[in-house]
C-alpha cells in the first residue's frame, strides 16, 4: 500500500518510489519511535545489516511514530541511521500505520521490489540479517 510521508526536510517521499527505485531489491518498511525502547533496541541490529546489504539492494523506509520532530530527528542523528525517513508526527495517529493496522511498534514488513508484495513481516533481531542473508546471498541460515 503506498503512502507519502515528509523527510526531515519537509520533502515529501512515497514509498512507491523507493520500492521502485533503480537497484533496491528489497525494502524493509520499518514503524517505530524515538520515544520506543523496543524500537531504539533494534537500531544496532538495523545498522548491521544496513551497512551489510545496503549495496545488495537492501533499503529501509523507516515511518516515525513520533510527534516531536525534534526528537525523531535527534534520534536519526545520534544513531547514524543513515537510511531513508519520514512521518507525519502524529503519533498513534500515524496515517501509514493506519492502513497497515499497525498496532504496536516496533513493526516492520519486507518488501520484494520486484513485485511490491511483502515476504516477510516483523522480523527483530538477527532474524532480519538472517532472512536478508537467504534473500541477497542465497543463504540458508538458522537461528540458535
Amino acid at each position: 500500500i503506498d503512502f507519502t510521508q515528509n523527510a526531515p526536510d519537509g520533502t515529501g517521499i512515497s514509498l512507491k518510489s523507493v520500492v521502485e527505485k533503480e537497484g533496491n531489491r528489497y525494502v524493509l518498511l520499518d514503524f517505530w519511535a524515538s520515544w520506543c525502547r523496543p524500537c531504539m533496541g533494534e537500531v544496532p541490529y538495523l545498522l548491521k545489516d544496513y551497512a551489510e546489504y545496503h549495496s545488495k539492494g537492501f533499503e529501509i523506509f523507516g515511518s516515525s511514530l513520533d510527534r516531536d520532530k525534534t526528537k525523531w530527528t535527534g534520534a536519526i542523528e545520534e544513531n547514524n541511521m543513515d537510511w531513508v525517513h519520514v512521518s507525519d508526527l502524529k503519533y498513534w495517529d500515524n496515517s501509514a500505520a493506519a492502513l497497515y493496522a499497525v498496532r504496536s511498534i516496533p513493526a516492520n514488513f519486507l518488501i520484494d521490489c520486484s513485485n511490491g508484495k511483502i515476504v516477510a513481516r516483523n522480523l527483530r533481531g538477527e532474524n532480519l540479517g538472517l532472512k536478508l542473508s537467504e534473500l541477497l546471498d542465497g543463504v540458508t541460515l538458522t537461528a540458535l
